[in-house]
């Protein structure tokens, strides 16, 4: 039996020997061999189907394995106008980036809660987590079981307690300390300027007790201010939790308690105006307020004359070093352990030099 000029044997002892083009029906050709070519074109076609696929879905599995889960816990979004902004630009950085899918999770100011919030984005197997600790000390186990399931650790904004820097990759945002010497270089500043740097004294407002950016903001201010102002006094020293409101109470304590009261330092702005509100209703006058991370109240009771300084500092800056921290982390990139973006000071005299914060 003649096949097109293939020779006995061929289909059964040497398929792979079988060509297209050796299978072209000639003149004379019986239905029996028609049917046999037919069958072996049909073979090759499906064999050339299949390696096609199979290349298509080598491709797309690559493009998956070049996306990067990365996964956030936040402190508190809700708590002021600087963590809801951050969390808007994380959004939009990511979005902007096709190589980014994230997991945008929030803990409340809730520990527990940012611990839970932990163990799920380890059980997702993200690529890497982010954490704006709620608590520098409690979070560092749940940090260490995301160092030993192989997930890098970046820390945002307010770092964890030194007990845990092994299991950080590293931490990005502001130095705090520098902050807070910062702040109090200013006041002192101010009362030279008034002549009453050998007399003056201030009370202090903090931030979340046991969060480092509390902390660290606290001891940069009380370290520096007797360095540059040694007759200075701090009166007293309670915790206004990033709270405007609880802030205003806490100065108007303060100005029960107090006949004489020069300045005012608080951790962020949002909790200076509220010690600037309490002063005002109080009718007590010429009091200088400094604060760090300057909203937009402290922005516009700086041009109303009210408040006398702070730290400039952005969200979006902030929001947009962590993720690209995490992203160069994840492509191999040397990235330092202590990240920080620089914040510089901001008061009546050059706040035309800086743009009206968006928080």
């Amino acid at each position: 039996m003649n096949l097109g000029g293939l020779k006995p044997g061929t289909l059964s002892g040497n398929r792979s020997a079988c060509r297209v083009m050796d299978l072209v029906p000639g003149k004379g050709t019986s239905e029996f061999e028609k049917t046999v070519i037919i069958r072996e074109e049909t073979k090759m076609k499906l064999r050339t189907t299949l390696v096609a696929s199979t290349a298509m879905l080598a491709v797309a599995g690559v493009a998956s394995a070049d996306t990067m889960k990365i996964g956030i816990t936040q402190n508190n979004v809700g708590v002021d106008s600087y963590q809801t902004t951050y969390e808007k630009a994380f959004i939009a950085a990511a979005e902007e980036n096709a190589d980014v899918e994230t997991v945008v999770l929030d803990a409340g100011g809730d520990v527990a809660r940012q611990i839970a919030q932990m163990e799920d984005l380890i059980q997702q197997e993200v690529d890497a987590i982010i954490i704006w600790p709620t608590n520098g000390e409690a979070v560092i186990p749940a940090v260490r079981k995301a160092h030993q399931a192989g997930i890098p650790v970046i820390v945002t904004n307010s770092n964890i307690a030194e007990a845990g820097f092994d299991f950080v990759k590293s931490f990005s945002g502001p130095d705090n300390i520098t902050q807070g010497a910062r702040s109090a270089e200013i006041m002192c500043d101010k009362f030279k300027e008034m002549g009453i740097e050998d007399e003056a004294s201030v009370v202090h407002i903090t931030g979340q007790p046991g969060y480092t950016t509390a902390i660290e903001r606290a001891k940069g201010f009380e370290d520096r201010l007797p360095e540059v102002c040694p007759n200075v006094s701090v009166l007293d020293t309670q915790p206004g939790d990033w709270n405007r409101e609880k802030s205003q109470q806490v100065m108007e304590a303060f100005l029960v308690k107090y006949d004489d009261i020069d300045g005012v330092y608080a951790g962020d702005d949002n909790m200076g105006v509220g010690a600037l509100n309490a002063a005002k209703a109080a009718g007590r006058d010429g009091i200088v307020f400094v604060g760090a991370t300057n909203f937009a109240v402290g922005y516009d009771a700086m041009g109303a004359g009210d408040y006398w300084g702070s730290i400039y500092q952005s969200p979006v800056d902030d929001a947009e070093a962590a993720l690209q921290t995490a992203i160069d982390v994840l492509g191999g990139k040397d990235v330092p352990f202590l990240n920080y973006f620089d914040t510089p000071k901001i008061t009546q005299d050059n706040m035309g030099d800086f743009t009206k914060p968006v928080f």
